[in-house]
């Protein structure tokens, strides 16, 4: 078995040409190549080795570092993710019509809309953490309180026309269940 690359390594491999090691896994190379770019190859593949970089057990790659800090401040802070609206809808206005036809209607740009439907998910999504960590209540009152909230967003699922990402989306309670 060969020795373990660590990042920063350059190799020469037959199909992709030269490149740099980029991210290490337990089972693959992140390569950018020169002339590929960013390529996965596994660590037993056959290339030469140009340059080779220590393997440090405790080597991390930058991506990894921002994506744990990101993922770390969106649990825990209140601080709202840009989240893209529906291309769609981008720029648009919503008109609220009252039923009275002497009143005027209400126009509210979308985007200010769509800003607040988003804090009000964030919001949702603190408050569950914060129950979720909660060392007050009990494991029974968590379930009940997390249930209300799986509620809220089944309710303002109706809002999730406006988002860009599915992922970014309200999920309530499934009919599967």
């Amino acid at each position: 078995m060969k020795k373990i690359l660590g990042i920063g390594s350059r190799i020469d491999h037959a199909d992709y040409g030269k490149g740099v090691v980029t991210n290490v896994s337990p089972t693959m190379y992140w390569v950018t190549f020169i002339d590929s770019g960013l390529e996965t190859i596994d660590l037993d593949s056959d290339f030469e080795v140009i340059e080779a970089s220590d393997d440090d057990l405790d080597t991390v790659s930058f991506y990894e570092v921002e994506k744990s800090l990101r993922d770390i401040l969106k649990k825990w802070s209140d601080v709202s993710e840009i989240v893209p609206i529906a291309d769609k809808y981008k720029g648009g206005t919503m008109v609220l019509k009252p039923k009275d036809p002497n009143l005027a209607d209400k126009e509210i740009p979308i985007n200010t809309f769509f800003h607040k439907v988003v804090m009000l998910r964030d919001r949702l999504r603190v408050m569950e953490q914060k129950i979720n960590s909660s060392k007050v209540l009990d494991e029974q009152d968590k379930i009940d309180l997390q249930q209300y909230i799986t509620r809220c967003y089944g309710s303002l699922t109706t809002f999730n026309v406006l988002f860009k990402n599915n992922s970014q989306q309200f999920k309530g309670e499934s009919s599967k269940k």
